[in-house]
């Protein structure tokens, strides 16, 4: 049982004692309970407002309805706050300014590069030239397959050594340099958060901002029992 609910029960509990018994203080109990029973439910009606629409209460699901709204705020908080053009400069710099003799590591998307389609570029141009009928004879593709392990093992090693070597690194860092590559990567990136935002439907808003601050959300309820009781005692004790 959520925080929300006991609260409300709580504050029925009030209302119920303060009106069918006869206990000391019922009228300041039935106020205290009052007060808050409409502090708590008012809060929870807000709270279930905010995600969902109410036929005849205006402005209620505001999540779902200002959904283009939310799109765009996320939209610029990413790319204006995280993949600002200045971000993206200043992380570029710091590669092209770093030690020089820290040489970019291109290691691993070297190792968990596919290299099969070379070696098969490689086969069927030795199938289609005058080496492809001395190689039918001898067995055709399948005498050539043994191959495939030791000439992609050698490839990733020459490729290592071409993309540590200090001429490719320096082509590397210069290439950073260009305004025209920082301005790409920006628009790319630009494209892969709306083709995301794309993807969203207000459900999904929905449910995603539910996840993150329903749960807290519940305390209002919480409050506005607590206040509301404590405005029902303030209430009890005037003169009337």
């Amino acid at each position: 049982m959520n925080k929300s609910v006991i609260t409300n029960l709580i504050a029925l509990a009030l209302v119920l004692v303060g009106l069918l018994t006869e206990v000391a203080f019922k009228e300041v109990v039935l106020s205290i309970g009052l007060f808050a029973l409409a502090g708590g439910v008012t809060n929870w009606i807000a709270i279930h407002m905010l995600f969902e629409k109410v036929p005849g209460l205006y402005g209620s699901g505001v999540i779902t309805a200002h959904f283009e709204d939310f799109k765009f705020g996320i939209h610029e908080l990413v790319m204006q706050q995280f993949f600002s053009k200045e971000n993206l400069d200043r992380f570029f710099d710091e590669i092209v300014n770093e030690d020089p003799e820290h040489q970019l590591d291109f290691k691993q998307v070297i190792e968990t590069t596919d290299l099969t389609p070379a070696f098969d570029g490689l086969l069927e141009t030795i199938m289609e030239s005058s080496f492809g009928g001395v190689l039918a004879m001898a067995g055709g593709e399948a005498a050539v397959l043994p191959l495939k392990e030791p000439f992609i093992s050698k490839m990733k090693t020459s490729l290592n050594d071409i993309a540590h070597s200090d001429s490719f690194q320096k082509s590397v860092r210069e290439k950073l340099t260009s305004t025209s590559v920082e301005q790409d990567i920006h628009q790319q990136v630009e494209q892969i958060v709306q083709a995301r935002l794309d993807e969203l439907t207000p459900q999904m808003v929905k449910d995603i901002i539910q996840t993150m601050i329903r749960q807290h959300l519940g305390w209002l309820v919480v409050w506005g029992g607590v206040f509301g009781g404590l405005i029902g005692l303030i209430t009890s004790q005037l003169p009337l």
